[in-house]
Parts: structure tokens; sequence; C-alpha cells
């Protein structure tokens, strides 16, 4: 396996992972996003309705948008960009729902799962895509999704999926199924497995091993997942982390469950990144997303189209990327990043028959039973 190098700034290189609880963000000032010194030149948005409101509230996770871009923005339309953020999207929605379409906010980061439980409360608003003409150039791979079929509410804003990375040096053998992680964590890496702090996607990889949908509400199927998940992997699980990276830095792992871009992380912080290797493995996993989206009641609507319009351009497209770390769904970003020497670009996109093969995650009711299922496995692992 060649060099990993994370894309991100070093200065950001060692912030918690997207999908980590990102305690002590709290409010950032645009004093504060117009740290980064870098000028980035932005593609203009065609005019809307009016002059643009002179601010725009943008709620989202942590640390998950370039600086420079946001600085931009705000540079060339003189709106001034106020940044809150979160740490899960049951705080966004616990946000948007004690407010009733008070919050103050405009433009909102929600993951795909929970849109239609949001629209459900009337939490979004309907997009205005007359005014996000740069909504023609995402990719098809990540429009028209199961949650919002004609992407009335959301468009992209960043995605990635789940696999997982293991210790080459430990574990020889070449590893590409989830029932290959399922044995080896029975044999190699017994004692040295960590899975995500996910019901779901812990769930998953039973499910997965076993031919299932992985949003199988079928009490007789996830009964036979529970049975892998406590009685094979729990015994074997060391620790239920989210931040992956810091688990591989650690050097007590050796087989990790992982989202792509957090194992990428990891592999630019590790010492010995020629000795890990990431699977995308089969036959299925999650292909989550997150998306731009405008809360219920936002006070700058105008405001809140035109920088959504902005950052999605082809044009920001490579610097997002770079900053984030995962690929946003805009087309042609793959032959964008390779021009930019952006490295490991393996990690980044998964190859068409990876993505045509994934699985969105949903909100079900037998989410219930996957949440009792991973309290088992806690349980029995002594987590």
């Amino acid at each position: 396996m060649p060099d990993v190098h994370f894309l991100a700034p070093r200065a950001a290189a060692k912030r918690l992972s997207r999908r980590a609880v990102l305690a002590g963000f709290g409010v950032v000032g645009l004093g504060a996003l117009s740290a980064c010194g870098r000028t980035t030149k932005m593609a203009a948005s065609p005019p809307v309705d009016g002059e643009l409101e002179s601010k725009l509230n943008l709620y989202s996770w942590g640390d998950y948008d370039n600086p420079d871009l946001i600085e931009a923005f705000k540079d060339e339309y003189d709106v001034l960009v106020q940044v809150d953020s979160y740490g899960s999207n049951e705080e966004l929605i616990a946000k948007l729902s004690t407010s009733r379409g008070t919050s103050g906010y405009d433009v909102v980061v929600p993951t795909g799962s929970n849109i239609p439980q949001m629209l459900n409360h009337n939490l979004l608003q309907r997009l205005d895509l007359s005014l996000i003409p740069n909504f023609a150039h995402m990719d098809p791979n990540f429009t028209r999704q199961y949650f919002d079929p004609e992407n009335e509410y959301s468009i992209c804003k960043a995605w990635g999926t789940t696999g997982f990375v293991y210790d080459t040096t430990t574990i020889p053998r070449d590893l590409t199924s989830w029932q290959d992680f399922i044995d080896t964590a029975q044999q190699e890496a017994a004692g040295t497995t960590s899975l995500l702090e996910d019901p779901w996607e812990v769930s998953a990889i039973a499910l997965a091993a076993l031919g299932y949908s992985l949003n199988t509400e079928d009490e007789s199927e996830l009964e036979e997942a529970r049975a892998i998940v406590v009685d094979q992997l729990a015994p074997n699980t060391k620790a239920y982390i989210g931040n992956v990276a810091t688990g591989m830095i650690q050097g007590s792992f050796t087989l990790l469950q992982a989202f792509n871009g957090d194992a990428r992380q990891g592999l630019s912080e590790v010492p010995n990144p020629d000795d890990w290797k990431f699977v995308f493995p089969t036959p299925s996993a999650n292909l989550w997303m997150d998306n731009w989206s405008i809360a219920t009641g936002a006070p700058h609507p105008d405001s809140a189209h035109a920088f959504i319009n902005q950052m999605i351009s082809p044009e920001t497209a490579v610097d997002q990327l770079d900053y984030i770390g995962y690929p946003i769904g805009t087309k042609g970003l793959a032959e964008a990043a390779k021009q930019a020497d952006l490295s490991e670009q393996d990690l980044i996109f998964p190859t068409q028959e990876v993505l045509d093969r994934l699985e969105p995650s949903k909100q079900t009711p037998a989410d219930q039973i996957r949440t009792q299922i991973y309290a088992d496995a806690q349980a029995r692992s002594g987590a």
C-alpha cells in the first residue's frame, strides 16, 4: 500500500472525526473563519430575487467547511456569515423542533436518513432550485435519494461509506468481505477489534454477511444478526469507538470498523501507514450522505440559496474536499482531485462498482431492535 497523506491542513488534521462528538467547538465567528490566509476564487452566483440579505446563519457539524470558502462568500456578497455547530443529528433536530420555525438558522446540514423525520415535523423548507443553478453539476450518484427523490429539500454536501481497516503485519492474509471481518475478529484480531459507536453500523456487519438488506425490519433476520454480533463479534471486541483515527494511532487495535475518510485520517497519523489496508467490503455497506438544506422559517432565504450554490460549485469542490477530507457530490470531482495532485484517491472515491452495491441507511421501527443488539453486544464485551 502506498503512503497515505491526509488532505486537510495540518492544523485541522488532529480534529475529531465528523462522526465523533465535537464537544467544545462552540460558536465560530468570522474572525476564526478567516484565520486561513489563502485567497479562494469564487464562481459568481446569478442574481436572486432582490438583493441578498446582509447575514447568513449556518448551523452545521463542527469544522465541516473550508473557512476560506466561507470568507470568500462573505467578501463576494458582503454577507456576514455566523456559524454554530452541533455534534449529532439529534441535537440539530431538537434545536429546530423546540424553536418551531424561529431558530434563526438559515442553512442546516442533516444526514439523509434523518430527513424524512424532519420533513414529517416541518423542519425544512422547500428549495428553489432556480436559485441554485450549480445543482446541474451534481453527480447522479448523489441526487434523487430515497429520502428526497426530487431534491426538493436537500442537496448533497458530503458523502462517504463504511468498511474496515486492518494491520497487515498481524493479519497477513487478504480480507475482502464482512464475513472475513467476522472470521478475523475471532482469530488473528481477537481482543484487538473495534466496532463503531453506532447500532445501525454494527448490525450491518452481520446483516451484510448473511446477505440480508442492511435496513431489514424482519425480526427473524435481525435475530440471526444478533447471534453473530453478540456471540461472535462482541466477545472479541476491545472497544466501540467513534474516532477511528485515535484507535489506530494508539496501536492497540489490529482490526477496526471505520468510515473511509476517518480511516484515511488515521493512516496519515500512524508511524507505519504501509502496514495498514482499508477495505470496501462485499457484499454491501452504508452510503451516508450529509446534505445542504434550509430550515423552516429561515430569516435570510436568498443568502441561503446563494451560499448553497457557491458551496457546490465545481470551482470550489476541490478546496472543500481538501479541507473536510470527504468528497462532495459534484460531478468530475475525482478527475479534479487528480489534477490537483491529491493523494490516495482510492480511499476518497470508491469505484462505481463499489458505489452500485452500497445501501443508504434508513430509520425504521426496527432501529429499536438494533439498539438492543448494540447494548447487548457492549455488555458481552464488558464495554
